[in-house]
This record gives C-alpha cells, sequence and structure tokens, in this order.
C-alpha cells in the first residue's frame, strides 16, 4: 500500500477561454494547474487560492469543485506516494500572473485546452477537459505516466512575452 498525500489545484481560465498554466522549474520540467500540497489543519478551498497566489501571484475566488483525483501508480519510481488531488475550478479577482516560486515554477502560460504543452502531467490533462466540459464533481482514478525523459533547457522553449495589462500570451521568468 503507498501512503497519500493531499494536494490541490485550479483551472483557471482567461477572457479567450485559455488555461493558465505552470512548468516546473526542476525534473522533468511537467506542465500543471497552479496548486500544491494542503497543510496540516488547511482546507482544499484555502490551500487552492494560497498556492495559486505563492505560485502566480494571482488573487483568485473558488468558483467549484471540478472534481478529485486519486493519482496512483509507481510509473515514475517506486514508494510514490499516492495523491488526493482536489482541483477546483477558480476566477482570478485581482493581480497580474507572475513567477512568485522561481525554485519550483519556470514558466507561466495560458494555453488552448485542446493544445497543451507537452509534457503535461496526467491529473492536469484529465482535469483540464473535465473542466472545459462543464463537469463538476468528478472522482476518478488517474495513473501516472510513464517517466519522460528530462528535456535540456531551452527544449519546447515557445512562450511569448507576457503583453502589459493583458493576460495573453505567457508570462516569462525574468
Amino acid at each position: 500500500m503507498h501512503s497519500l498525500t493531499s494536494a490541490v489545484a485550479a483551472v483557471i481560465t482567461d477572457s479567450a477561454g485559455r488555461v493558465l498554466l505552470c512548468q516546473q522549474s526542476q525534473g522533468h520540467r511537467l506542465w500543471g494547474l497552479p496548486g500544491g500540497k494542503i497543510r496540516h489543519a488547511e482546507s482544499p478551498m484555502h490551500a487552492a487560492v494560497r498556492d495559486i497566489f505563492e505560485e502566480t501571484g494571482l488573487e483568485t475566488g473558488i468558483i467549484d469543485l471540478v472534481g478529485i483525483y486519486q493519482l496512483t501508480g509507481d510509473t515514475c519510481g517506486e514508494n510514490m506516494p499516492d495523491a488526493l488531488v482536489h482541483v477546483f475550478r477558480a476566477q482570478i479577482d485581482g493581480g497580474e500572473p507572475i513567477i512568485n516560486a522561481p525554485g519550483r515554477i519556470s514558466r507561466l502560460s495560458w494555453h488552448d485546452a485542446s493544445a497543451l504543452p507537452q509534457p503535461t502531467t496526467p491529473t492536469t490533462r484529465i482535469a483540464i477537459a473535465d473542466a472545459v466540459a462543464g463537469r463538476s464533481g468528478v472522482l476518478r482514478e488517474v495513473h501516472r505516466d510513464a517517466e519522460p525523459e528530462i528535456p535540456d533547457a531551452t527544449d519546447g522553449d515557445t512562450a511569448v512575452p507576457a503583453q502589459a495589462g493583458a493576460y495573453a500570451g505567457a508570462v516569462e521568468v525574468g
């Protein structure tokens, strides 16, 4: 039996319907939804709002729960804990997207839900599909992908600089 960790993430869209994604700065540099681990005695909703701000600088409000996803499987190495991920639909209440956690996040950018960057986490792919389909309260078991190769720092670097005062393009590390 695997240990279990609890985490949160949020599907945040701009006025064009694109989804905000974060690229990890280390390891496999996976793209995922903003979010993180739930702290001791913290509610999932509070954790989502806190983690989104810590990673993106955005003040957000939770709209509803897209779903709870149990991430499981040993394809990325043995003894990986299962993760119970609460994925919310959130709206931007204030702020501009900036990278607040450069040790964890290398890039933030907006993506069309039908053209997600690679590699993207399996929970991110499934939760975005559920959100785009208008689903709420979904319960799913998600299996980890096989471990991808670790990309070079310049692989797939197609982000576009952010436009001042707009949520278009990507927000790059300064």
